[in-house]
């Protein structure tokens, strides 16, 4: 394994008698990589690794310093690092702002007041400080359970499926306090999930795990636009692009997301408030892509664009083909029968027209 300076250098082999991990892994220094995976495939027991919560067999090198090698092993309390687990685990004798000022006595490093004050402020957990844990809704003690775990001033924050224990309402008013950390934070954030539409808003880079190996490993976009990765995406196999906002139609609601890799292609969806010029993420499912190989009008599908075929893969039900477009630099993956695909004729570089059903702006 590398000794490089930046990034997280993580190498661990475990083997017990229903299970094992072996992993060799670069991951980014900045940003939020997803561990993704179905339960089972190994993505807390990595996390824990990680943590040095189970002392396994392997390395660890953060960002140049040695976590864990053939002669050293750091434990957990001397490794900067934040943990966030599924339940908030807050001390329920002690007020929001109380778990919060444990956190800090516990840092090696203290972080500044005014940097707590604006993490506070990030996670929009100010009103609730004075409030003890049993009367905060989940949405609100998870929102404190992170700030706890920013304030020991992390140089790596562990988030162990945070949603999990959240109803769909709940997850919905903590997401966007998730992005916001996303946006702002300059420590890495490695984030076990196995939901697609967690990853597909927060991640910047993905590990996939299966039966405790990592599959595939490498940025969001492409990676998710490999095909021989939808097995594990299942229904939810597609891609992220990273557009902007080039434009608002007010009479109709909608605004159009130009394409990062292809700013001369873009889709029209609907209107998030977000000003033009601001950076967004569109989620493009592949079962919401159908292929023509020429120009359809009289249709009430908005967005169609012209592309030129890369490959195609089997998918996971003998009936069905994956096919992966490129539209101007930016990937596509559609989803159709294979009778479909031999209807068509569909081949690598040929020129196809994308039709795209529903495009979800996650961003």
């Amino acid at each position: 394994m590398s000794q490089a300076v930046n990034g997280i250098h993580a190498r661990f082999k475990l083997d017990r008698a229903d299970f094992s991990l072996d992993v060799d892994l670069d991951l980014p220094a900045r940003g939020v990589t997803a561990l993704f995976g179905h339960s089972g495939s190994g993505k807390t027991t990595l996390l824990r690794c990680i943590a040095g919560l189970e002392r396994v067999q392997g390395a660890l090198n953060m960002n140049g310093e040695i976590w864990q090698d053939a002669t050293t092993f750091l434990p957990t309390h001397k490794r900067a690092l934040g943990y966030v687990f599924q339940e908030a685990s807050l001390f329920p004798h002690l007020s929001a702002r109380g778990n919060l000022e444990y956190g800090m006595k516990r840092a090696t490093s203290k972080m500044d007041r005014a940097a707590l004050d604006h993490v506070i402020d990030l996670l929009g957990i100010g009103p609730l400080l004075e409030r003890r844990p049993d009367q905060l809704s989940g949405g609100e003690r998870q929102r404190v359970a992170i700030a706890r775990a920013l304030a020991v001033k992390p140089r790596l924050l562990l988030m162990d499926e945070p949603l999990a224990a959240l109803d769909l309402a709940r997850k919905q008013e903590i997401l966007p306090y998730l992005e916001r950390l996303h946006e702002e934070l300059e420590i890495p954030v490695l984030y076990v999930s196995h939901a697609p539409d967690e990853v597909a808003r927060l991640a910047d880079h993905i590990v996939v795990m299966q039966a405790g190996r990592a599959v595939a490993n490498g940025p969001l976009t492409k990676t998710l636009a490999r095909l021989d990765l939808p097995i594990h995406l299942g229904e939810d196999a597609g891609v992220v692009l990273d557009a902007v906002v080039s434009e608002r139609d007010a009479q109709w609601q909608l605004a159009r997301a130009t394409f990062a890799d292809n700013p001369a292609a873009g889709v029209w969806v609907r209107d998030g408030g977000h000003a033009v010029g601001h950076p967004v993420r569109v989620r493009i499912l592949a079962r919401d892509v159908s292929l023509a190989t020429t120009r359809h009008s009289g249709t009430s599908i908005q967005n169609i664009l012209p592309g030129v075929v890369e490959m195609l893969a089997d998918d996971t039900h003998p009936a069905l083909a994956l096919v992966r477009v490129d539209v101007g630099g930016a990937p596509l993956v559609a989803r159709l029968t294979r009778r479909s695909a031999h209807d068509l004729g569909l081949k690598p570089g040929q020129i196809v027209y994308a039709q795209i059903k529903a495009v979800a702006l996650i961003g």
